[in-house]
């Protein structure tokens, strides 16, 4: 009997099957999101989100309108029933093929049914399969019943809350792309469940109906409704499809295993802490089994990814995830550092398909036990303590907000850690009075920071609101004298600011501009002369309070600074920069709003010396055309060095002048216009540049030297951002491409221009060698296999042993060629060597009288200079002498 498909081989058969259908296959996104909507990829789609909104189908590997990946995701919303439940993962694995306005319903159905069920790919049982689809959804139920021939009593219709995406997207929103979805399940039969496909029907939920796929089809751009409430669903330009097929779901399936944690990426490791702990894989402890070997794969690929374990961010997602698996190691009697230990096996189940984790193992090893031991000098003393409060409650009761927060900010322990622990005791937490005790905690915390907002806006209120606004006078120079009006330090008011000591100078004007419009603050220097001899501050930042006070926050390098002081204040030459990066960035918007239309609106922009960022709100990637366009038109401002001027005026003046305002700023009555004093001509109009703004700029647009776009990626729904660069760093940064460009035109024997064609030439030739390879090394294991010279058989305790000698053969081959070979042989056991690497095989029927070839390529592996494990069905190793490993057969049993 052939053995079932391992997890690798699922991956590889899904990758290889749409490569079949002229899909290019992608690597992995890391599981860093790739965009700032999300703290890490949650989709197997999210990567393309570009490509959905519109930009061009292009990326490192080719071009191409049809994409397949195996992307590695982390969901965290459920955290809490991770171990408690089989289904719930925080790491998984997304089968991914996608279309940008390519093939739509009638393909993505056909190729899913034709994977799952096709005896060269899954070879599920037809009958078993059972889909949904969107209530309206005729298209879609045509091609289930009339292409494929689904039995329409194995298909259910549903609302916009289970079979659109995003759900409810029809009446709730958000606008943008949207579109219905099916969803493949597998009836796993009565041992699963005695609910039937009626029951799902009426409750949704099913232990034996599992979906294997969802079939997403954004076909609509979702509008708001009509006044009658009715769903405005307008045509999509072009259709895509987004699908998803997860990977250890179908394991599930094909290796006819209970759940995930059965399969054979999780059953190593769920051994391995069986083996730690001492404690078996059964009873009441196993959820804590579970939880250390998913959690494991999850930290191990996120700080493969470059994600440091830290108190912030994603950084605190990832130790919130180890903290919770030390916990549970902690429960299974562990009380040293030992989840780290389980990193080999994860590299060795999952190194193939994500390098990464192959090259950053030590490291990740490293980062898993450093916290492990931090985590346990506090976890014992914190777990007492919560013991001890749990044990005076009562079941349904309330554990109070004030001891939670103790435990947090006494012992480390996450609220998220109390809530589990105190569920076990059947106790919730008071939530509300968590957060009251944490945000009085923060705002203490603020009050004693040196730079908080506690002290830069809300300590010595008194005092603020009695200065006078700060007269800026930064605009045409970038020195002036002033005089310190205040000092400011942790919320009280001094005399006195001694060399080595930082606070927050008031001065009475400052050519200084404080952060602003987008424009980050300058920073420059004070200097005085005293009686006691001349002194100097470094300005470390400029803020501006509500009341209109400029705040700069100053170390004093020599001297001491006291209130009444006559200074003279510098900008930084960082600041020559920082304007010729604001007047490009209202250059920019001026050339969106000609390219794109009005309907561009500034959304949010920073500005500071090393770049410019600009968000928009527009609802597709911009193509290449319009970016080349926008490039074309601020350079043409450029060139043409028209003037840069500003004057005050009465609001309604200046709107009446066409000035646009700029996101976020709150304006008065009287306002500072900046106009570029000309207009570049595109599309037989003139286009202009003014708007209402408080920020430095450049005197002619000349002085901003030279401009490009970095980068045009969606933020949000609706909202883009474009980053860009100016003056001798945009240059530097063409300079560098070109010359990074050039090298590779000159290693590959070429012109610059004809690189592109080049590189696609290499990479046909790659691919082409790459299948030849794979050809060449299939055929070598044939034909030694079908020799029969390299292979013998004989009785070894018991069992019938079949082994096999193979050389110039890759690891991923030699289990192939055991499966062959157990097949072929009819033996108990197959024993396979290549030139680094060893693999045993056990039939079911000689696992059932005791064979554990895992057990086995231990002793083997340990004589061959190496070390390896397995189940007891399949194990693998690697070795230095393959030669004395199958000589150490004969004393194995």
């Amino acid at each position: 009997m052939t053995a079932p498909l391992s997890t690798a081989q699922i991956r590889e058969k899904f990758l290889t099957f749409f490569e079949s259908k002229q899909h290019l296959r992608l690597p992995s996104h890391s599981t860093v999101a790739p965009d700032p909507t999300t703290l890490f990829t949650v989709a197997g789609m999210q990567p393309f989100k570009p490509q959905f909104m519109g930009a061009p189908a292009r990326f490192e590997r080719g071009e191409s309108k049809r994409v397949t990946t195996a992307q590695k995701c982390i969901r965290v919303g459920d955290i809490e029933n991770v171990g408690r439940t089989r289904r719930h993962l925080s790491l998984f694995e997304m089968m991914g093929n996608f279309s940008f306005g390519d093939y739509f319903k009638r393909e993505a159905i056909g190729w899913a049914w034709e994977f799952l069920t096709g005896k060269s790919w899954m070879n599920m049982d037809p009958a078993k399969m059972y889909v949904t689809i969107y209530d309206d959804d005729d298209e879609a139920f045509g091609y289930w019943t009339q292409d494929i021939g689904l039995d329409p009593s194995h298909i259910h219709r549903f609302g916009a809350d289970e079979n659109f995406w995003p759900a409810d997207a029809p009446l709730k929103g958000p606008n943008g792309p949207c579109g219905p979805c099916s969803e493949i399940y597998y009836d796993r039969g009565p041992d699963y469940g005695d609910d039937s496909w009626a029951d799902y029907y009426e409750t949704r939920e099913s232990a034996r109906f599992l979906e294997v796929w969802n079939l997403v089809f954004p076909q609509y751009d979702r509008q708001e409704p009509q006044a009658d409430g009715t769903p405005t669903l307008l045509d999509l330009p072009f259709k895509n499809i987004d699908t998803g097929m997860g990977l250890e779901r179908v394991a599930s399936v094909v290796q006819d295993v209970p759940d995930f944690y059965s399969n054979d990426i999780f059953l190593p490791l769920i051994e391995k802490v069986a083996e730690l702990s001492g404690k078996p894989y059964e009873g009441e402890q196993s959820v804590s089994h579970r939880v250390i070997a998913e959690h494991v794969r999850a930290v191990s690929m996120t700080v493969a990814d470059g994600v440091s374990l830290s108190n912030t961010g994603r950084g605190y997602v990832i130790r919130k995830i180890l903290r919770r698996a030390s916990r549970h190691a902690y429960l299974l009697g562990l009380r040293e550092p030992s989840i780290y230990q389980l990193v080999p096996l994860v590299v060795r189940g999952m190194g193939e398909a994500y390098p990464e984790l192959v090259e950053n193992q030590k490291s990740v090893e490293a980062a898993i036990k450093s916290e492990e031991e931090r985590f346990l000098k506090t976890l014992e003393s914190g777990i007492q303590r919560l013991d001890a409060l749990l044990s005076k409650q009562e079941k349904g009761s309330v554990l109070s907000g004030e001891d939670a927060f103790t435990l947090y900010g006494t012992y480390g322990f996450p609220v998220d850690l109390t809530r589990e622990i105190a569920e076990e005791y059947g106790v919730s937490i008071d939530e509300a009075g968590f957060d009251k005790a944490l945000e009085a905690d923060q705002e203490l915390a603020r009050a004693g920071s040196k730079y908080g907002k506690a002290e830069l806006f809300g300590g010595a209120d008194d005092l603020l609101s009695e200065l006078p606004p700060t007269q800026f006078v930064g605009y045409g120079q970038l020195e002036a004298p002033g005089v310190v009006q205040a000092i400011l330090s942790g919320g009280e008011s001094l005399r006195h600011l001694p060399a080595g000591s930082e606070a927050q100078i008031a001065l009475h004007q400052t050519p200084l501009y404080a952060e602003g419009g987008g424009e980050v603050g300058d920073t420059g220097r004070l200097e005085w002369d005293a009686e006691d001899g001349s002194g100097e501050a470094r300005v470390l930042d400029t803020r501006k309070t509500p009341q209109g006070v400029f705040l700069h926050r100053v170390e004093v390098v020599r001297g001491e600074l006291v209130v009444g002081q006559k200074v003279q204040a510098f900008v930084d030459a960082e600041r020559q920069a920082t304007e010729r990066h604001h007047t490009a960035t209202h250059l920019l918007h001026a050339a969106l709003r000609a390219v794109l239309g009005s309907g561009v609106q500034q959304k949010g922009s920073l500005v500071a010396p090393e770049r410019l960022r600009f968000d928009f709100s527009h609802g597709a990637a911009l193509s290449v055309d319009e970016l080349a366009q926008v490039e074309q038109l601020v350079n043409r401002w450029i060139t043409s060095n028209f003037a840069v001027t500003w004057r005050e005026l009465p609001i309604a003046e200046a709107r009446a002048a066409g000035a646009m305002a700029l996101f976020g700023e709150k304006y008065g009555d009287v306002v500072r216009m900046v106009s570029v004093e000309g207009g570049v001509p595109f599309g037989g109009a003139t286009v202009t540049s003014r708007e209402l703004c408080g920020g430095a700029h450049v005197e002619r647009t000349g002085d901003i030297g030279a401009f490009v776009i970095l980068s045009d990626e969606n933020v949000a729904a609706g909202v883009r951002r474009i980053e860009a660069l100016s003056g001798e760093l945009a240059v530097r940064w063409v300079r560098e491409r070109l010359t990074a460009a050039a090298r590779a035109a000159s290693t590959l024997n070429t012109g610059l221009d004809q690189l592109p064609d080049r590189v696609a030439q290499l990479q046909a030739q790659l691919k082409a060698a790459q299948q030849e390879t794979v050809t060449v090394r299939r055929q070598l294991t044939q034909a030694q296999m079908g020799g029969g010279g390299s292979s013998q058989t004989r009785e070894l305790g018991g069992f019938k042993v079949a082994t096999a000698r193979l050389g110039g053969i890759e690891a991923g081959e030699l289990r192939g060629a055991a499966d062959k070979l157990l097949e072929q042989s009819g033996a108990d056991l197959a024993v396979v060597a290549g030139d680094k690497g060893l693999v045993v095989k056990a039939s079911k029927d000689a696992v059932a009288r005791g064979a554990h070839a895992g057990q086995l390529i231990g002793q083997l592996a340990a004589a061959g200079g190496g070390k390896g494990g397995g189940r007891p069905d399949m194990a693998q190793a690697g070795v230095q002498d393959p030669e004395a490993a199958l000589s150490a057969l004969d004393t194995a049993f």
